[in-house]
């Protein structure tokens, strides 16, 4: 009876004991089930962050695509490596046709490498090489005058450009950095939740990856403050170097007011006290000449160091000036020969042949490039321009190669005029020659004296044998009768007007006369009466 109670009492505890393994082995099934469901959505927000982070690193795609074709150099750098390898035992071993086909695949296949490989030279010694290299300061040169400041305050922009730049080229590589080191730890934390080994080379990869990037950003940081430092003391430099030409500058500013203010109170005094126009003007000019002399030589002396440079510089520069520019140093000096040479003033009456043209006008100006001259109304203009009034623009050369004659050289205010008459021959000539030399001496007796006191001055200057001021007549035989010369002194810059007094008052002197005619030139036609012709003629004869 124990027995069967015993035996009994075992089953009902063998039982339970299997009831409750099986419900225990039911509660870790349930739990590893959660547990690997849990980790398939955890694996699934992670890629899903992964996913993320990709997109955001490939939009900063300057580093990116800098490690790839550091890698790629790599790749291909091995893969040259093996051809290279595989080429040199074909060389010497291939002996069947197949080989030798193999043999001629791979030299092709090398020289594709090889162009691959001149395209990504260099990338593969270091990664990043161009982004971490700061761009180039180059050399500085020194600030020497007022046109550096503007190249000075250019250099030190552009340099801060730079700067900014290459900082902005570390902030963007602590981006990249940044969404690294996070993909690298959701890697991790791949390899625990999967420990089939499916993420561990991309971790090992991402690691590899992130520290190199971490070691170009280690170089940049080191770079940066070199850069930095090289960069402050470039740009206090340049601002000394700005500093000091601002002070010369305002310094020679106002040496040069202070010159202007002097050269203007020598301008209001010789106003002042000079009243002829003529050496009012010339006075003006020499001060204002002078003034601008000055000033160039305070600013050369002020920017040219050496004297020997000044002299080495103005000798080349003259002598090709001089070939490209000649007709404006000819101008110069041709105004160097007028001014001191005197043979020309402001207010003279010129008479200048230009181009086959003539022209008679007052100067107006004298410049260091050309004579200006106001057109006024002369026989020239009636004769042959048949215009007045323009602004005729002489170059100061053609005193070298034009003929320039002068109406008012120096005191001498008046030039001679003539009028000529023509008679017939049997008019009485000598008559008509006493009435010009009247009429001639009436109206122009006022010139006579003015000339007579000139040309006293004049022999002061040069030689005078025939100083005859008096009007003088002359007769010559012409073709048509004889013509009556009167020659007389008038007014240099009123011609037309004295000769057109005398022409009318010896027209109507002439016509006074009985015994004077003036002459024209005239036809005489003779007529001869036709005779009459009587037979026997000739019929032809008869009919013309």
């Amino acid at each position: 009876m124990q027995m069967k109670f015993f035996v009994f009492f075992f089953l009902i505890l063998s039982v339970s004991l299997f009831g409750a393994q099986s419900a225990d082995k039911a509660v870790k099934q349930a739990q590893a089930e959660d547990l690997r469901i849990l980790n398939t959505s955890k694996i699934q927000t992670y890629e899903k962050q992964l996913s993320d982070f990709e997109k955001d690193i490939s939009q900063e795609n300057t580093w990116i695509k800098s490690y790839a074709s550091y890698l790629t150099s790599l790749t291909v750098r091995t893969s040259l490596a093996e051809l290279e390898k595989r080429i040199t035992y074909l060389s010497k071993y291939a002996k069947t046709i197949s080989e030798k086909d193999e043999l001629n695949g791979l030299i092709s296949k090398k020289n594709i490498l090889t162009s691959q490989i001149e395209k990504l030279k260099g990338k593969n010694s270091a990664p990043f090489a161009d982004l971490i290299t700061p761009p180039a300061i180059g050399e500085i040169e020194k600030i020497t005058n007022p046109f550096d400041i503007f190249t000075g305050f250019s250099t030190i922009k552009n340099l801060t450009i730079n700067f900014e730049e290459y900082k902005l080229k570390r902030d963007t590589l602590m981006k990249i950095i940044s969404l690294l080191s996070k993909e690298h730890d959701i890697y991790k934390e791949l390899e625990v939740l999967d420990p089939s080994g499916k993420y561990t080379e991309t971790k090992k990869y991402k690691q590899t990856q992130l520290d190199r990037f971490e070691t170009a950003l280690d170089t940049i940081n080191a770079t940066l403050d070199v850069y930095q430092k090289r960069l402050e003391i470039v740009e206090i430099s340049l601002n000394k170097g700005i500093e000091k030409q601002i002070y010369r500058l305002i310094k020679i500013g106002m040496v040069i007011l202070v010159v202007f203010l002097i050269f203007f109170l020598l301008k209001l005094v010789v106003k002042k006290y000079i009243t002829d126009n003529e050496r009012f003007y010339m006075a003006n000019k020499i001060i204002t000449f002078t003034n601008f002399t000055f000033i160039i030589l305070i600013l050369f002396f002020n920017y040219i160091e050496n004297v020997s440079y000044l002299v080495t510089i103005l000798g080349f520069a003259s002598a090709g000036i001089a070939i490209a520019m000649k007709d404006w140093f000819m101008s110069i000096l041709g105004w160097l020969v007028i001014v001191f040479g005197g043979s020309i003033h402001v207010g003279d009456r010129i008479r200048v042949d230009m181009d086959g043209m003539q022209y008679v006008g007052d100067v107006m100006d004298i410049s260091l490039i050309r004579i200006t001259l106001l057109e006024d109304i002369t026989l020239t203009s009636i004769m042959h321009n048949r215009r007045a009034g323009r602004i005729i623009f002489i170059p100061n050369n053609y005193v070298f190669t034009r003929m320039i004659s002068n109406y008012t050289h120096n005191s001498l205010k008046t030039v001679w005029d003539g009028v000529k008459i023509t008679i017939t021959f049997d008019s009485n000539h000598k008559k008509a020659m006493n009435i010009a030399k009247m009429i001639s001496k009436k109206f122009s007796k006022g010139y006579t004296d003015i000339t007579r006191k000139q040309l006293n001055k004049l022999r002061q200057h040069y030689s005078l044998k025939n100083t005859n001021v008096e009007p003088r007549i002359f007769s010559f035989i012409n073709s048509n009768g004889m013509d009556i010369e009167a020659w007389y002194l008038t007014n240099a810059y009123a011609t037309l007007t004295l000769r057109s007094v005398i022409s009318t008052e010896m027209v109507d002197a002439y016509n006074a006369e009985d015994d004077i005619t003036i002459a024209y030139p005239t036809q005489q036609i003779y007529v001869q009466k036709q005779e009459e012709m009587t037979p026997p003629f000739d019929e032809k004869e008869a009919r013309t």
